[in-house]
């Protein structure tokens, strides 16, 4: 084995070890979830691989999906009574492949009880700085930002109000056309393509409060041109590490945002995966009030080595294995 291999490998145990003894000493419960589920990933921008089992059934569909994230999982286990948890192993997504992407990838997700989305950004920015300093690459400095803030910073652009051709001039040649892209995708690409590119190297940035559009699984805070997502992004040098939410707990939104999220899949003629109605049961059970959030370990090792790429960090790459 090469030294480099070897170093690759060891310095992944390290960082596994460190993020165990963090909630070890936190008292957040580790917990495996399955990696096959008989429901899919609705987001629009997430595209999941899908399996068929072919053994004896007991009742269940055939076709299995595989887990883009075991957020799911861990709300049934928090609606069981599970109290905080947290788990670490590998998740899937379709098509994404390249210096900060790989089909296969390794996604640490924890949920924490009586947070909001502001606690749990907070002890995300713990875990970073202890292994920062474990790793020997301090954290030179955290900052903080509301979306909208960040947009007219570093854009000139309101994302609340700009039209489209505003959005479009800000990205100046990023586009070559932006048919079939909605105002979000707009968005995201100045995201991408201009704010990104200007992060420190050796800084974090929280960024909070984001459009109502962009809620994903997140709740509404306020009303009107008021309201925000209950969301936030932490990101690491210059690329997005973590995303978490103060968490929906109403299982009649939840399920509305499940069918808008088809809707659109639908009109840009993409899979259409099964709604997770064990998901809509617990909600409608009763999920406590939590904070949750995923965070890439993939991306994070690779900062931590000094790498723009996280194949840096694999065992194999996805053309590898």
């Amino acid at each position: 084995m090469s030294t480099a291999l070897r170093e690759r490998l060891a310095a992944r145990a390290r960082l596994n070890a460190l993020i165990r003894e963090f909630f070890a000493a936190r008292q957040v419960l580790e917990v495996e979830t399955p990696v096959l589920s008989q429901a899919g990933n609705t987001d629009p921008n997430i595209e999941s691989f899908v399996s068929e089992y072919r053994g004896p059934r007991a009742g269940a569909a055939p076709a299995r999906w595989l887990r883009t994230s075991p957020e799911f999982f861990h709300k049934r286990l928090l609606a069981a009574g599970a109290g905080d948890i947290y788990e670490l192993g590998k998740v899937f997504r379709q098509g994404e492949f390249g210096a900060r992407h790989n089909p296969e990838f390794t996604l640490l997700e924890w949920y924490r009880l009586g947070w909001d989305e502001r606690q749990l950004a907070d002890e995300v920015v713990a875990l970073l700085q202890t292994a920062a300093e474990a790793f020997g690459r301090p954290i030179k400095a955290v900052k903080r930002l509301s979306y909208r803030h960040w947009f007219l910073r570093d854009a000139g652009v309101d994302p609340w109000r700009a039209d489209r051709q505003a959005l479009l001039h800000a990205l100046g040649d990023v586009l070559f056309s932006d048919e079939g892209l909605s105002r979000d995708d707009l968005l995201d690409l100045l995201r991408t393509h201009v704010l990104e590119p200007r992060l420190a190297a050796d800084e974090v940035l929280v960024v909070d409060a984001f459009p109502p559009t962009q809620a994903a699984l997140a709740r509404l805070r306020g009303a009107g041109e008021e309201a925000v997502a209950a969301r936030f992004e932490v990101y690491l040098g210059r690329q997005e590490l973590a995303n978490g939410y103060h968490e929906l707990t109403d299982a009649a939104e939840q399920a509305v945002r499940f069918e808008r999220d088809l809707a659109v899949r639908q009109a840009a003629g993409k899979t259409q995966p099964r709604v997770d109605q064990a998901l809509l049961a617990a909600l409608a059970r009763g999920l406590p009030d939590c904070a949750g959030v995923a965070l890439g370990v993939d991306r994070l090792l690779a900062w931590l080595g000094a790498s723009d790429s996280i194949a840096s960090t694999l065992s194999f790459h996805f053309g590898e294995a």
